[in-house]
């Protein structure tokens, strides 16, 4: 009997990396993006383009990354859900979603008969 020892495969290295762009994630980069969209669309015209325009975008673009900083993966989208979420759950109240199925016409029973 022959004693081989374990089997091993290689793995890449790359099996956990996350999609990241300049240290960002995808959504950040969304939500730069959108922001430098929508206050081009609305103040590219005027005088006051670039503080409106380029300081928030780079103003977005800093405090994501310092405030992500040392965060795990998609923190601010776990801490939007953590504070849109109800603080007190009752165990006995009634469900708000799910209602009782009612039956319009006759009966199951009444039509066997």
């Amino acid at each position: 009997m022959e004693d081989d020892g374990l089997l091993t495969t290689k793995v890449p290295r790359a099996l956990e990396l996350k999609s990241k762009l300049f240290g960002y994630e995808l959504p950040d980069l969304l939500m730069i993006f959108f922001n430098l969209a929508i206050t081009n669309l609305l103040f590219g015209g005027t005088s006051l383009r670039y503080p409106l325009v380029w300081g928030t975008t780079l103003f977005w673009a800093l405090l994501l990354y310092f405030a992500k900083k040392g965060r795990p993966d998609s923190f601010i989208q776990h801490l939007g859900e953590f504070l849109v979420r109800p603080a007190y759950f009752a165990a006995g109240s009634t469900d708000r979603i799910a209602r009782k199925f009612k039956r319009r016409g006759t009966n199951a029973s009444e039509e066997t008969t």
